[in-house]
């Protein structure tokens, strides 16, 4: 895909964009873009001192660094840009959307892989860190803030730190064209949900239930522990499950 095609790509996801003239006039996302594939080339030629000087000047210029061993497909979208960083042996997909502070680094000091690689589609919000050799995979959404320290599967979305999946289709999303990143899920609200559940179960067998405490119920996010994890993980208590509970006498 030649740049052109990247500055369409753009244009079509950001609602900002006013037109491609405007993407490869303006935006740092593409400038960096143009940096890269002339870094790249020299790097791929072993030429590395001049690679990594271009890749520089790339930096300068727009805030964004982007290693040039570093490989990068087709449709990529670094949306504002600045502190982005992308690792030597970093791969990104086709279609992937990056925001800003975005950060795809290594762990250790070995030679050889040990940055991410990205599948197609991928969204990563602003400030998510990606650290190790692992794969994200296809459609997959990292939530903004994120520490990424493990393998993350297809069409799943991780928040938190460190980086917990909390949500997976079963039909494929391309996160990186809808950009939905603000639909992630809270893990933490998740697991006070289920918490809160399980007290209101006691106290109604205990016949100290008085309604809930607060205005939302916690239902939904409950079935949804349920569903994602298993009946087995995530204990509700079931009258099964305290058949010995005795009621205290008055």
């Amino acid at each position: 895909m030649s740049l052109y095609s990247d500055a369409k790509a753009i244009a079509k996801r950001d609602p900002a964009a006013k037109g491609v003239w405007q993407v490869i006039l303006l935006y740092p996302g593409f400038h960096v873009l143009i940096f890269h594939r002339i870094g790249h080339w020299f790097y791929r030629h072993h030429m590395f001192f001049i690679a990594r000087l271009i890749s520089q000047i790339g930096r300068f210029f727009t805030g964004i660094e982007i290693h040039p061993g570093a490989r990068i497909g087709n449709g990529l979208f670094i949306d504002h840009g600045s502190g982005v960083v992308i690792g030597e042996t970093s791969e990104i997909g086709n279609s992937c959307t990056l925001y800003h502070g975005v950060t795809l680094g290594g762990t250790g000091k070995e030679k050889g892989k040990r940055h991410p690689s990205l599948g197609n589609n991928v969204l990563v919000g602003a400030g998510a860190k990606i650290l190790g050799p692992f794969k994200v995979g296809d459609n997959a959404m990292i939530g903004a803030n994120s520490v990424v320290l493990n393998e993350v599967p297809d069409g799943a979305t991780v928040v938190g730190v460190p980086g917990k999946v909390v949500r997976q289709y079963g039909n494929m999303i391309q996160h990186s064209i809808e950009l939905d990143h603000a639909n992630a899920p809270d893990p933490i609200e998740q697991e006070i949900c289920i918490l809160l559940h399980r007290v209101a179960t006691l106290e109604k067998q205990f016949g100290l239930y008085h309604g809930p405490q607060s205005k939302r119920e916690c239902g939904e996010i409950v079935q949804m522990a349920i569903n994602e994890n298993g009946n087995s993980s995530v204990n509700t208590g079931g009258s099964d499950q305290h058949e010995d509970i005795q009621h205290p006498k008055p």
